[in-house]
């Protein structure tokens, strides 16, 4: 049973950074996609960032660009967001997302969440 696990979510001002993890477990995650996913309040998910098993990451989406990145550590089965310059429109509940590359844009396994909230 593939359990995601994201921590890390809070309140940050307007300008400010915060650091998502996600810790994953259940089985090995060789050939795994890992990434992000998040939904504001009355809108829709919105994918945020993948990243393969290398380490190389798909480009993020344009609403993020340059101000989110994406890492991963295999060894402790770990995918991470770093956001900087955060902004009001950035709240919402982050999602961690898994599953093998060869079934994306669908992903398998996702997180309970964890919520974000940017401060004006």
């Amino acid at each position: 049973q593939v359990q995601l696990v994201e921590s890390g979510g809070g309140l940050v001002q307007t300008g400010g950074s915060l650091r998502l993890s996600c810790a994953a477990s259940g089985r090995t995650f060789v050939n795994y996609a890992m990434g992000w996913f998040r939904q504001a309040p009355g809108k829709e998910r919105e994918f945020v960032a993948t990243i393969n098993w290398s380490g190389t990451p798909t480009p993020t989406a344009d609403s993020v660009k340059g101000r989110f990145t994406i890492s991963r550590d295999n060894a402790k089965n770990t995918v991470y967001l770093q956001m900087n310059s955060l902004k009001p429109e950035d709240t919402a509940v982050y999602y961690c997302v898994a599953s093998p590359w060869g079934r994306l844009p669908n992903y398998d396994h996702w997180g309970q969440g964890t919520q974000v909230t940017v401060s004006s």
